[in-house]
């Protein structure tokens, strides 16, 4: 189980820049192609941008063509929360941060083999840590 973090808005709008909090916090999304995580291709971890959990592995990165950054599966199923999402006049299934509620994207079921998932996700909502980063951190 994992530890939750709450902050009131106020708090939040302190901690983000006004794009992270307008997607992370109130559920929007940012525009295709051009956010920062679309093209990347550095192997690393992608953290949640408001509480530095990490979700997805560059391992698990795939092009989609959706214009966002898409995965075909998170690091651990026990960091994702899943909810419906009927706005928009769509049904899609929202995924949060499980430790800190931030909207990061939706999930399909037409992405690639193993799990024919897509976790398209809005390069905002997360942080990059290069693997590089992380090996000097086990040393």
């Amino acid at each position: 189980m994992i530890e939750k973090i709450t902050r009131t808005d106020a708090e939040w709008r302190q901690l983000l820049t006004q794009e992270q909090y307008e997607v992370t916090r109130r559920k929007g999304t940012e525009a295709p192609f051009c956010g920062m995580f679309y093209d990347h291709k550095q192997d690393g971890i992608y953290r949640c941008v408001c509480c530095d959990l990490p979700i997805f592995s560059s391992e698990h990165k795939f092009t989609s063509g959706s214009g966002w950054p898409s995965f075909f599966q998170p690091i651990d199923e026990s960091h994702i929360t899943y909810r419906e999402d009927r706005s928009h006049f769509m049904r899609r299934t929202e995924i949060t941060c499980a430790r800190c509620d931030a909207h990061l994207g939706h999930v399909f079921d037409d992405g690639p083999r193993p799990t024919g998932l897509r976790y398209c996700i809005n390069s905002v909502s997360l942080k990059f840590e290069p693997k590089e980063i992380q090996e000097n951190k086990d040393e």
